[in-house]
């Protein structure tokens, strides 16, 4: 154990606790910021400078990612922001998720009331590992999906027939810029950007509906959050306030607000539900 208490990577000690809970548990949370990706590959856009050595185009315009992830970027340059969110929305649907999501599934399999997702991620990567759409709940939205920039009304469509051709060096969309179905006006994303007063937020509410009914119905809750971050704290607050024991796996900040019910480990979200999966069968 560090001097403050948090874990050391892969503590047995740790791990056989954590093991514990979830044997007594009867659901399982997930939550998961941009660190559940990396170990897929995806970038989690930590800082200016790792940003930029992402999309090089954009580094080059000294344009930060708050003010590309921003609903302006559509009104003043809709190539620009759409060569952004396409390169992006292309590479979440090619890139196959780590083995950590089936891991998660196999640790759910045996809880009464399975397991829910509680994510700031837009990617779309549980569902594409086989969770079902009832399970998850975006909080900032989904890539999937788009939305008219206006708004012009509250409909939400799938992404699914837009296929981005986008110019990585520039940064620049080459196909036609996908449009509102119902006014014509440029389409977006729909996703919780920086000021951003026009996201339409009625999918996620539904998502959120979903899992406050579910959480309800638990009696012995445990949590796994993996890889959220400080700067943006939604989800680490989310999961130390959900009323559950808490399992936080990150490699910078595993520290944990309360030792009584919650531990950390200190390590990347892939080999700590490695670990912990090996806990549970060992």
């Amino acid at each position: 154990m560090t001097e403050e208490g948090t874990p050391s990577p892969l503590d047995a000690t740790a791990l056989a606790r954590a093991a514990a809970w979830l044997r007594s548990a009867d659901a399982l949370l997930v939550c998961a910021g941009a660190g559940m990706g990396v170990d897929s590959g995806l970038p989690d856009f930590r800082g200016t400078a790792g940003f930029w050595r992402h999309y090089p185009a954009l580094g080059r315009a000294r344009i930060p990612f708050e003010s590309i992830a921003n609903p302006a970027a559509f009104a003043h340059d809709p190539a620009l922001a759409w060569g952004f969110y396409g390169h992006r929305l292309e590479r979440y649907r090619h890139t196959p998720p780590h083995a950590g999501f089936a891991l998660l599934r196999e640790i759910a399999a045996p809880l009464r009331h399975g397991l829910r997702v509680f994510t700031s991620n837009v990617d779309g990567q549980f569902q594409k590992a086989g969770f079902a759409p009832e399970q998850i709940y975006e909080i900032h939205g989904s890539i999937h999906h788009l939305q008219c920039t206006q708004p012009c009304r509250e409909a939400i469509w799938p992404a699914d027939d837009f296929h981005p051709d986008v110019d990585v060096e520039h940064c620049q969309l080459c196909n036609a810029i996908p449009t509102c179905p119902h006014c014509g006006a440029v389409a977006r994303p729909n996703i919780l950007m920086f000021n951003d007063w026009h996201w339409v937020e009625r999918r996620s509410e539904q998502q959120r509906q979903r899992l406050d009914d579910w959480l309800a119905g638990v009696d012995r809750l445990v949590c796994i959050e993996i890889g959220a971050g400080t700067a943006i704290p939604s989800v680490r607050r989310f999961s130390e306030q959900c009323g559950g024991r808490l399992i936080r796996i990150n490699p910078a900040a595993p520290e944990v607000p309360d030792l009584t019910r919650a531990l950390g480990l200190a390590c990347g979200g892939l080999a700590g539900l490695t670990a912990l999966r090996a806990a549970l069968t060992g």
